[in-house]
């Protein structure tokens, strides 16, 4: 696994791409208005980079990815 997902919450538009995509890991938490990575290590690799690519503003990255 290249990392843990984690989402840069103040640039996320809580669009729900990422949740559509990969439910097992991302939950959109309206009250808070941006979407969290709940489980992980929910889905294989492969389907949590697919939301990270669908995301519109990049905003889900691996943890050990450099800025």
């Amino acid at each position: 696994m290249p990392g843990i997902p984690f989402i840069v919450s103040e640039d996320c538009l809580a669009c729900g791409a990422c949740v559509e995509v990969c439910p097992e890991v991302f939950q959109l938490n309206e009250s808070l208005g941006y979407a969290q990575v709940l489980h992980p290590e929910g889905a294989p690799v492969e389907k949590i980079q697919e939301a990270i690519d669908i995301c519109p503003v990049h905003c889900i990255h691996w943890e050990n990815e450099a800025d």
